[in-house]
């Protein structure tokens, strides 16, 4: 099966293991939520059990420094694709108005970016996150 758009995962490559998986986690409830659409249906198994559902949409985690990232967000937001972005402030939260906070009082043109995730059309996503390699 193809698809015409691409979600990717950039996470920082300074961070230490569990801070990895916890950003390519809440990011992934970004992409999920901004774009219902990927959902496939509820698993079930054997037994006629109904377990949740996931995402159709093949997913790819990309890492990088600081800059790679604060460049990938600049041609992320010129080509309007979605974007999910963490910031590493919000390590130091535990809930999402409190994440929502150290965001907006974040400064803007120099976010402190751990993570992103992004959406859109597979060629302007490849072209956002080109040169970028993939995580592990």
């Amino acid at each position: 099966m193809t698809f015409d758009t691409k979600i990717a995962y950039i996470v920082r490559d300074d961070l230490a293991t569990w801070q990895r998986l916890n950003v390519v986690a809440f990011l992934a409830t970004g992409i999920a939520s901004a774009a219902p659409e990927i959902l496939g249906q509820p698993y079930i198994d054997s037994l006629g059990r109904q377990y949740g559902n996931m995402s159709g949409q093949p997913m790819l985690i990309f890492e990088g420094g600081l800059e790679k990232l604060q460049v990938v967000h600049r041609k992320a937001l010129e080509r309007e694709v979605t974007i999910i972005p963490y910031i590493h402030a919000m390590f130091a939260t535990g809930y999402d108005e409190a994440n929502r906070e150290v965001f907006i009082s974040a400064d803007a043109e120099n976010l402190d970016l751990v993570g992103l995730g992004i959406r859109g059309p597979k060629k302007m996503v490849d072209k956002v996150i080109k040169g970028l390699s993939l995580h592990g």
